[in-house]
């Protein structure tokens, strides 16, 4: 008899062959968070699933069943030929879970195997997989984190792009975050992800770079604006090698104002934010921004917010163990932080 449910660990396995992960939850609860790269076929609806929620408190469950069968069936064979379509780009096998690996994803897998489309179904759902990120996080060893750091507007991230780009195997946080870090990150990004979808997502990326010797990433804080980093992994940046970028004031500046395009269209965004550093920087000098912030000063109001908030702040947490990288001009900085991560894991691996 052919084998229709497949166990957590050997789905990933299939996962990093080019499965097919097949999520029949609702949008919603794919939007809070999934398994990195499934694709999301609702056997519900956001609304019909709270409806049958409804029903299974107040009527029970062979009430609930029943409309939801009435619901899904004359859709089984959109549902289907949507996953069939999917498969022609994904030609692996089919796997298909919902939260616990209960009747939803149940359902989809017996009609796709009676398709003639063998499908299995994961074991415990994505319930099975949010413990195995949470197991990983609280006790997996990872490789020499090398961690880039330096005043705001240095240019970490550029950075990092760069030497993604040449292979070098980078942990891009702010990206996975969709945040840059600063209270001013999220101005012109789309919203964050939910915080499982971000652990989720930082998971994939460690998974992806798990054979090689160390690792490249940016310093942050504990939180990048509304997401926490896993404390271990944050507790691991901390003690591991500190390369220092500095660049000057100008340079500086012209990133962080290409970092942010249309800034015009920004401006009542930037208010609260700014409002939000009086206690720091006292009534006068919010004044004094605000003012530069309505005239459309950028390049004064990024000069003076670097050089009295943004650079007090992190010279408070320059760290005493540093390898100093001068980026200035900032093609020729990169090429000397790929050097220095040369000598250092040549030596240090």
């Amino acid at each position: 008899m052919t084998q229709t449910t497949i166990e957590l660990e050997k789905a990933l396995i299939q996962r990093h062959k080019g499965a097919l992960l097949i999520d029949v939850r609702t949008p919603a609860e794919f939007a809070e968070e999934t398994i990195p790269g499934a694709l999301n076929v609702p056997i519900f609806s956001n609304e019909e699933r709270a409806r049958i929620g409804t029903l299974y408190k107040q009527q029970g469950k062979a009430v609930a069943r029943k409309v939801g069968i009435e619901l899904v069936s004359p859709r089984i064979p959109q549902l289907l030929e949507q996953i069939e379509a999917a498969q022609r780009d994904c030609p692996g096998p089919v796997i298909v879970f919902c939260w616990r690996g209960g009747m939803r994803s149940l359902a989809i897998t017996s009609f796709l195997n009676l398709a003639g489309i063998y499908a299995r179904q994961l074991v415990g759902g994505h319930k099975a997989f949010r413990r195995h990120v949470r197991s990983y996080f609280e006790n997996q060893q990872w490789p020499p984190l090398y961690v880039l750091r330096g005043l705001t507007g240095v240019g970490k991230t550029r950075v990092l792009h760069e030497l993604q780009q040449r292979d070098y195997p980078v942990i891009d946080l702010e990206g996975l975050a969709n945040h840059r870090g600063s209270a001013f990150g999220g101005l012109g990004l789309q919203p964050q992800p939910g915080q499982k979808r971000f652990e989720a997502r930082l998971w994939d990326r460690l998974e992806q770079l798990r054979e090689t010797d160390y690792l490249v990433t940016e310093g942050e804080s504990l939180h990048i604006g509304r997401l926490q980093l896993p404390k271990r992994f944050h507790q691991a940046m901390q003690v591991e090698t500190s390369l220092w970028l500095k660049a000057s004031l100008q340079l500086r500046t012209q990133i962080i104002l290409e970092d942010y395009p249309a800034l015009d269209q920004l401006r009542e965004q930037f208010e609260k934010p700014l409002l939000a550093l009086k206690e720091r920087l006292g009534k006068q000098k919010v004044g004094e921004l605000l003012k530069l912030l309505q005239q459309g000063q950028w390049a004064e109001l990024v000069r003076e917010l670097m050089v009295h908030y943004y650079d007090p702040l992190y010279l408070h947490t320059l760290p005493e163990q540093r390898l100093e990288i001068e980026l200035d001009p900032f093609e020729q900085g990169c090429l000397r932080v790929a050097a220095a991560l040369d000598s250092l894991t040549q030596r240090e691996l």
